[in-house]
């Protein structure tokens, strides 16, 4: 496996573990379709998050939230409609989040969530 998806599987570790001890129930890791994949389908009380894992080591390209593009996040829409229908699960609500982790070669990881993007 590449670097570069050793770090992305990393952040998405991270992440899920960081929505299990806010409570939240972990529903589906790495679901793919035809049109896509979602990292990460977490059910937070009544509300159903969608949410986008963006992981980097450093900083030099910006942070990992900026590579959320306004395309990515209609593409992602698209994909929670999916997953969606291709499950039954009742929810009152569904939220696109994106949690950007920063894995310094030096220091602590940091992980940002950015809630309600699309």
């Amino acid at each position: 496996m590449a670097h570069k998806d050793d770090v992305g599987r990393r952040g998405e570790d991270i992440a899920a573990q960081w929505a299990h001890r806010r409570g939240w129930e972990v529903l589906d890791r790495n679901w793919r379709c035809r049109a896509g994949e979602l990292d990460l389908v977490a059910r937070d009380g009544a509300t159903i998050v969608v949410v986008e894992v963006k992981t980097r080591t450093g900083t030099a390209m910006g942070h990992p939230a900026e590579a959320v593009t306004p395309v990515k996040l209609a593409r992602l829409r698209r994909l929670a409609g999916e997953w969606l229908a291709t499950h039954e699960t009742r929810a009152s609500d569904v939220r696109l989040d994106v949690v950007a982790v920063l894995l310094p070669a030096v220091g602590p990881v940091r992980l940002s969530h950015l809630q309600a993007v699309g």
